[in-house]
């Protein structure tokens, strides 16, 4: 998306203009800022999470690009470079090639699937439970070419419509920190991998230095759960233990962002004065939702588009909080293995 008339135009995703507002006003009641609860957000987790990305996919690659998730950062490169350079290695530590077939376990609209096809030459099937984000990133895969090497099914990844052994790999970026229950999520994507294949994955999580008895710590987690449609936030430890259980060999888990030479919030902060991403700094953000209200007041954007940009902006001023107290991670890498199947003892 390259204006903001299409921007606005789509907002709301699926979800009729005139019912964005009550989509907004449903959403927020969520999450424990408004007087929601963990357990309402898990129990109904499909229809926050599709309601979030409803609202929120269009300002997403306005701001951000194709790609929706995080990278480590070298100097001297741009964001994008950033993004490509990680989906990338995740390609390379699965080791992808021609005539791999590779599950993308929560696409959004396909950026990482396309770049990873291009680079690797496997056929990516991304899976998605938003619809709003499957007929955009349709439209991507068919506006490059790749229609026959990438496709997407619709599906919750807590009950995958999927056989069991379909896949050669399978990756998350950025995707699972939405599941209501790791094991569960992590269980279905060890379903679908064929044995002794490889999962790799960028999980949002909290660090060891995430203190729940403290009250600042607790108001940036909620934040983060409020502005990136979040059940709750798992630690890392919690993390590596979930993909045990759920019945892998966990290869390697570290967390990237400590090995990242500058902050991979750094495109966020806005005290940052950047003309590649003035769009986070505070002028930036000043202008930007000055003309949504504009926008609003004019009809040409959906009533509540403006509280949308601003529980995003509250997303972007968690993730730079918890980035910079050290307390939240979008870079929990873990590279994991589905154990060959036992053969039977002979009798």
């Amino acid at each position: 998306m390259s204006s903001p008339l299409v921007l606005a135009s789509g907002i709301g995703g699926k979800i009729r203009k005139e019912q964005v507002k009550s989509a907004v006003d449903q959403y927020e009641k969520y999450h424990d800022i408004y007087g929601g609860e963990v357990e309402s957000r898990t129990s109904n987790y499909a229809d926050l999470v599709n309601k979030y990305y409803d609202l929120a996919t269009s300002f997403y690659e306005y701001v951000w690009g194709e790609s929706l998730h995080f990278g480590t950062r070298w100097h001297g490169e741009t964001l994008r470079e950033s993004l490509k350079r990680r989906e990338h290695f995740l390609a390379l530590q699965l080791g992808l090639k021609k005539g791999m077939k590779v599950l993308d376990v929560g696409c959004g609209i396909g950026g990482p699937l396309r770049e990873i096809a291009r680079f690797s030459s496997a056929s990516v099937t991304g899976l998605n439970n938003n619809d709003y984000q499957i007929s955009r990133g349709q439209e991507l895969n068919f506006s490059v070419g790749l229609s026959e090497t990438c496709n997407y099914v619709k599906g919750d990844f807590m009950n995958m419509p999927i056989p069991d052994c379909t896949f050669d790999a399978a990756y998350a970026l950025d995707a699972t920190c939405h599941a209501p229950d790791a094991v569960g999520v992590y269980s279905e994507i060890f379903r679908v991998l064929k044995p002794g294949k490889l999962f790799a994955m960028d999980e949002w999580c909290l660090t060891d230095k995430y203190d729940p008895d403290n009250a600042r710590h607790l108001s940036i987690k909620g934040e983060l759960e409020l502005g990136n449609g979040l059940p709750d936030i798992r630690t890392t430890r919690q993390c590596i233990q979930a993909l045990k259980d759920a019945g892998f060999e966990v290869i390697l888990a570290k967390d990237m962002a400590e090995e990242s030479p500058l902050p991979w919030y750094q495109p966020l902060d806005p005290s940052q004065l950047s003309l590649t991403h003035f769009q986070f700094t505070r002028i930036g953000r000043f202008l930007g939702q000055t003309l949504l209200k504009s926008l609003e007041f004019l009809h040409l954007a959906p009533e509540g588009s403006l509280r949308i940009c601003r529980f995003l902006a509250t997303s972007v001023d968690s993730l730079v909080k918890g980035g910079k107290e050290g307390i939240f991670t979008p870079l929990f890498f873990v590279l994991a293995r589905k154990p060959l199947q036992k053969q039977e003892e002979q009798i």
